[in-house]
């Protein structure tokens, strides 16, 4: 059974960690999006001019960042949760509220988008989609494509807590966190 645990743990951390250089990664885009919107204001109020291609980029990089952001943010148990209950339970009740919640909500929730968005993105990537107005961001197919990465990376830190949650709770003397 410890060898087990060991495996469990080892394979949380690396799941932890490529969803938290990810995430550190995607923060970085909030700032080029300030930025790239100081400049589309800057440019159409003094200077009377526009590109279509910052604009969506703003579209580009909002959809980035909530979308490989996503994972981060559970791994930081930062997504809502109505916690009436939640909040007075002892450690090993949350333990097994987060265990059932990913195992029976969040797995399957995430399951179904990578499923469901297969064949959107497929389409997307058939024709290589680009922007419909001119002089937009000719990507398309790589912004829709993070959907598939956006529920990949949700079901692996699923994984990374359900095993957390595995080991806090059947393995004595462990801390949760």
């Amino acid at each position: 059974m410890s060898l087990l645990f060991s495996f469990f743990k080892r394979s949380a951390h690396a799941i932890d960690s490529l969803n938290e250089r990810i995430g550190r990664f995607v923060s970085w885009l909030t700032l080029v999006m300030v930025l790239v919107t100081f400049c589309i204001v800057l440019l159409r109020y003094l200077f009377d001019l526009s590109w279509v291609m910052m604009q969506e980029s703003i579209i580009y990089l909002h959809g980035l960042v909530f979308m490989l952001g996503a994972a981060y943010t559970l791994k930081h148990d930062g997504h809502v949760r109505v916690d009436i209950i939640y909040q007075r339970c002892t450690p090993k009740i949350k333990a097994w509220i987060d265990l059932l919640g990913t195992l029976f909500l969040l797995l399957p929730v995430a399951g179904f988008m990578l499923w469901s968005s297969w064949e959107y993105v497929m389409s997307s990537w058939d024709i290589l989609e680009g922007s419909r107005n001119s002089g937009g961001l000719p990507l398309v197919y790589l912004l829709k494509s993070c959907l598939l990465l956006m529920s990949g990376l949700l079901i692996l830190q699923g994984l990374s807590l359900l095993m957390s949650e595995i080991v806090y709770i059947f393995e004595p003397g462990t801390k949760h966190g």
